[in-house]
């Protein structure tokens, strides 16, 4: 049985991200589909002494409604110079920041790519290093494909030799099931609730933040706080 999750890339993602990636066989980075703004694509938050922060990339939108992800250019590739200021500023005094900085430094300090899928790959990459995944990550231009929304999925899954596609909840809504099932894909629904809580700087605990957190703060005992580690992925 081959199991398969079929996402967008986001910029440096949340631990949910990662468990999902770290429950399949193979996951698909889907980005040759509608770029949409005031997403995850371009930015996620951190936690800091003022409490939660957005980190933005500032990317090309202005008429370009129909453009696809993969092909959205970055606008002002300093801004990773003050996101790593940023990075540092919060996390320097967690207790396992200085046994990561290093990784995630000599990127934002060196990153030359123009596009943010590419950016968003190249750190899902370093990260699943960093927590011992070890998923195979392809590309939706692996795949040929067409059709409504749950035909795409079913043309990849069938290509990628899948029996189970993984979704995420938010697919609920418009994700017919019995199509897919219907072709043979069985469809099963990530739970993204009952998380652990873990040591945390600044006062009250926040789930949805950037898997950086978790690393900074725990370091090697991350994964005891996600759930596919405890289900012997």
């Amino acid at each position: 049985m081959k199991k398969v999750a079929i996402l967008q890339s986001n910029y440096i993602p949340w631990k949910g991200y990662f468990d999902l990636i770290n429950t399949v066989d193979e996951f698909i980075v889907y980005d040759e589909v509608q770029y949409t703004k005031r997403d995850w694509r371009n930015r996620n938050k951190i936690k800091g002494p003022e409490g939660l922060q957005w980190l933005s990339v500032p990317v090309e939108v202005k008429g370009k409604f129909h453009q696809k992800i993969c092909d959205v250019r970055i606008t002002d590739k300093a801004i990773f110079k003050k996101h790593w200021m940023t990075i540092n500023q919060f996390y320097r005094k967690a207790e396992f920041y200085k046994d990561y900085s290093d990784v995630f430094e000599e990127y934002y300090l060196g990153s030359t790519s123009d596009y943010i899928s590419e950016i968003n790959i190249s750190l899902i990459r370093r990260i699943n290093n960093i927590l011992g995944i070890e998923t195979k990550i392809s590309s939706s231009r692996d795949y040929i494909f067409s059709g409504g929304k749950t035909e795409k999925i079913i043309e990849i899954c069938k290509q990628s030799g899948a029996d189970i596609y993984l979704s995420g909840p938010a697919a609920k809504g418009y994700f017919d099931t019995d199509m897919a099932e219907k072709e043979g894909i069985k469809v099963e629904w990530f739970d993204y609730s009952g998380y652990p809580e873990y040591r945390q700087l600044y006062g009250r605990f926040v789930h949805g933040v950037t898997i950086l957190d978790l690393i900074f703060n725990e370091g090697p005992n991350a994964v005891c706080y996600m759930k596919s580690f405890q289900n012997g992925h």
